[in-house]
């Protein structure tokens, strides 16, 4: 699934085509992903000038001068193609600006969203109301987390994958940002010493700026904008490398839980 370095990445790929063009046409090529698509989305889309795009979670934001703001989720699959050369079997929606440029959402799994809110609702717009702080942003802090980690006898790699106490953060960044901490994925937040949290902030920072740097992580079907894939994989320091040897020399593992593989190390991580 796309992580937030992933939507990040797409959405400064979206940027030079969208910022400040008009949208002349909307083409639905079905009437849901996820969910229903807005019956009105054509109507309330055609003719609105994009005013600017940014990002929220693993959502993608597109403000236009109607007072609307389009936010699409890629969901597993979800790509956008940036002026395509052809039509492809999964272009369920696809947007032209009064420039000429055509942008097609390809969503082979359907697993997506696309929605259309007030902008002015949309701080509390059911999936946005309960997110934490953004971790790129000034509100994630040691201070925050310890909060988070008090007194919880809860892994600290599932407390910081609940949205509602880190916004966008997934399995492949927390994974990793838990081993540049040495902290094991399987400790208790309520065990971990005060002085480890502002390092482990740190880490989730450098992680993801690292990792948009890249482009991101290609995974199965995730690729950019402009069709480049993300290499962000090559750098990855134990996701995806069990039984190879961690910088250490230890072996890294796995472990199965609650549907996501954890990969960490027995030796770095304690």
């Amino acid at each position: 699934m796309p992580e937030l370095p992933e939507v990040e990445t797409t959405v400064g790929g979206l940027r030079p085509v969208l910022e400040g063009r008009r949208i002349v046409r909307v083409i639905a090529n079905r009437p849901d992903l996820r969910r229903p698509m807005p019956v009105d989305l054509g109507q309330r889309l055609t003719g609105a000038r994009v005013t600017s795009l940014g990002r929220r979670a693993k959502y993608g934001l597109v403000d236009t001068d109607r007072g609307d703001t389009f936010v699409f989720h890629l969901g597993m699959s979800g790509r956008w193609r940036v002026d395509p050369s052809e039509a492809l079997p999964h272009d369920h929606l696809v947007l032209e600006t009064d420039e000429g440029r055509r942008l097609a959402l390809n969503d082979p799994r359907r697993f997506g969203s696309v929605d259309l809110v007030p902008t002015a609702e949309l701080t509390g717009w059911g999936p946005f109301a309960a997110l934490g702080p953004e971790p790129l942003g000034a509100e994630f802090t040691a201070r925050h987390l310890a909060k988070v980690f008090a007194d919880r006898i809860s892994p600290v790699k599932a407390l910081l994958l609940d949205q509602r106490n880190v916004a966008g953060l997934g399995n492949i960044y927390v994974c990793e940002a838990l081993h540049m901490a040495g902290i094991a994925p399987s400790l208790a937040g309520g065990q971990i010493a005060t002085r480890r949290i502002a390092p482990l902030v740190a880490a989730v920072r450098e992680v993801l700026a690292a990792a948009i740097e890249a482009g991101g992580s290609t995974l199965r079907d995730y690729a950019r904008p402009d069709g480049e894939l993300g290499y962000f994989s090559k750098q990855w320091r134990v996701y995806g490398r069990e039984g190879e040897a961690c910088g250490c020399g230890t072996t890294i593992l796995r472990r199965a839980e609650a549907g996501r593989s954890t990969f960490f190390c027995p030796q770095c991580q304690r």
